[in-house]
């Protein structure tokens, strides 16, 4: 037998309701209390997403590499799965802010461009992540923003066989060709 799960619609969805989410394959996010499912991703997708963890596969000592699904709680009512992040060194994340994010990188699809864009990287500046990055594979094309003074300035946007030398989380050398071929 199946089993139903239901979610309150007198309010805005948190944490707890999310962890209620049964295990089934989707990807659940929560953004302002608005629950987020996206479809799986595409091949272009996967490709981007892998090769970035290539890349970014030997953080420093003291920051952890992790991937998608992987909760990132930033408030009560919002909880992001961004496809790769960077993260200071924790053994678990049970609360607000742990682990510590510094570097939120998201994989556009179709389905979830604006949000990404938008409402993930507004909160990702409102949380204070010291950087985002957007790859678009079927441009392909990178944009990467960092933290000033508290709002996101563009460092670095970059297309095809360009590239550009991150320094933040750490330094790393990126071209978006690379990351779908």
């Amino acid at each position: 037998m199946a089993v139903v799960t239901t979610l309150p619609q007198s309010r805005p969805l948190t944490r707890a309701d999310l962890a209620a989410m049964p295990d089934d394959g989707h990807r659940y996010e929560l953004i302002d209390g608005s629950l987020i499912v996206t479809p799986s991703p595409s091949r272009a997708h996967q490709h981007a997403a892998a090769s970035l963890v290539r890349l970014l596969i030997n953080p420093p000592t003291g920051l952890d590499l992790l991937f998608a699904p992987f909760d990132i709680p930033l408030a009560d009512d919002t909880v992001l799965q961004p496809d790769v992040v960077v993260v200071t060194s924790v053994d678990d994340v049970r609360n607000v802010g742990d682990p510590e994010m510094v570097l939120a990188v998201e994989v556009l699809s179709p389905s979830t461009r604006l949000i990404d864009l938008n409402l993930k990287k507004a909160r990702l500046e409102q949380a204070g992540i010291a950087s985002y990055w957007v790859v678009d594979p079927l441009e392909p094309m990178l944009i990467a923003w960092e933290l000033r003074d508290g709002t996101y300035v563009e460092v670095a946007r970059i297309r095809g066989e360009e590239t550009w030398s991150a320094t933040l989380p750490f330094e790393v050398t990126i071209c978006p060709a690379e990351l779908i071929s």
